[in-house]
């Protein structure tokens, strides 16, 4: 008796032998994320550093830069062509973001709840495939497209306006600089209508039906149905599109670039291609630098704020 005791004493104080320790989740997780973040150090962080360095140099590409410290952005703060172009990705938000937004919400509830409904869900995808259409072409061949139809002799739309009796209006689209701006934001929002209609139309797929049914039978017509039910629904998309398209135009450049090259007169330039303008063609690369820093400054602000609106939004709503 004292013999077994004793052995289930030595027993349970016997410590198991230790086997392999099995990796915690989030180390796996770090594994996998590490080439991403490996990438995005040598493509992204490494160039903003290098660029942000050579923003407090006066360089001209050849030769050894030489340091002025704040120079360029105190010499940036006073340049009336910095500012013109920053007011004028005011109006490419405008073209990007909030156009295309307002448009796209009302195209994917029409598709979604009328064409879908009524003509089947076969014409609302054609539909959407054609308004996403321009975001699939390459915005060097959309930029040439428009250039031939916005040209002031024997452009597409000069001669549709004198055919239908509106000669009167013929215009010339991309050199005049009181219109010239006009035209590229209603190219861009051609280009990004697609955007915004097909992130919302797939929002609304996860709408419940129900609720469409209970509005219509209590009377409710689709208006009342898009703004009740549409809209509250797919608040999460919404902020998506915005943010994305916000950061899109701020950083417009190959539009610009093809279409106008920031003219006539730099009525339609833009930080982005203002920042290109001065790097490589005024050779004045510190400068250059010092444009594209504050760019990319403003984008990563306002960024963070949209992000945090669209915390703030979710949390009240799960309260």
């Amino acid at each position: 008796m004292t013999v077994t005791v004793e052995q289930g004493t030595r027993a349970v104080g016997k410590q198991p032998a230790a086997g392999p320790r099995r990796p915690r989740e989030r180390d796996s997780y770090a594994l996998f994320l590490l080439p991403g973040f490996l990438a995005f150090l040598a493509i992204v962080i490494v160039p903003f550093l290098m660029n942000t360095g050579v923003s407090f140099t006066e360089w001209q590409g050849i030769g050894s830069p030489k340091w002025t410290g704040l120079a360029n952005y105190r010499e940036l703060m006073d340049d009336a062509e910095f500012w013109a172009s920053f007011r004028h990705s005011l109006f490419m938000v405008v073209a990007m973001a909030a156009a295309p937004t307002v448009i796209g919400l009302v195209l994917a509830a029409a598709l979604f709840d009328y064409v879908g409904k009524h003509f089947g869900s076969r014409w609302a995808a054609v539909l959407r495939a054609c308004f996403y259409l321009p975001q699939v072409l390459p915005i060097a061949v959309a930029g040439i497209v428009w250039s031939w139809i916005l040209a002031p002799d024997n452009g597409s739309l000069n001669e549709l306006l004198k055919a239908v009796g509106l000669g009167s209006w013929q215009q010339d689209w991309l050199g005049d600089p009181d219109i010239a701006l006009y035209s590229v934001m209603g190219v861009m929002v051609w280009v990004q209508i697609g955007f915004p209609l097909v992130v919302f139309m797939a929002g609304l797929q996860r709408v419940d039906p129900q609720l469409y049914e209970a509005a219509e039978l209590d009377g409710a017509g689709w208006w009342r149905r898009f703004w009740h039910i549409t809209l509250p629904q797919i608040r999460p998309e919404i902020y998506v599109v915005l943010t994305w398209c916000t950061i899109a135009a701020l950083k417009v450049f190959g539009a610009v670039y093809v279409l106008t090259k920031g003219g006539p007169g730099g009525a339609t330039d833009v930080p982005s291609y203002f920042s290109f303008s001065t790097f490589f063609e005024k050779t004045q690369v510190g400068y250059g630098a010092a444009i594209s820093t504050i760019l990319t400054v403003i984008i990563l602000v306002l960024s963070l704020v949209l992000l945090k609106l669209q915390t703030r939004s979710e949390e009240g709503d799960r309260a």
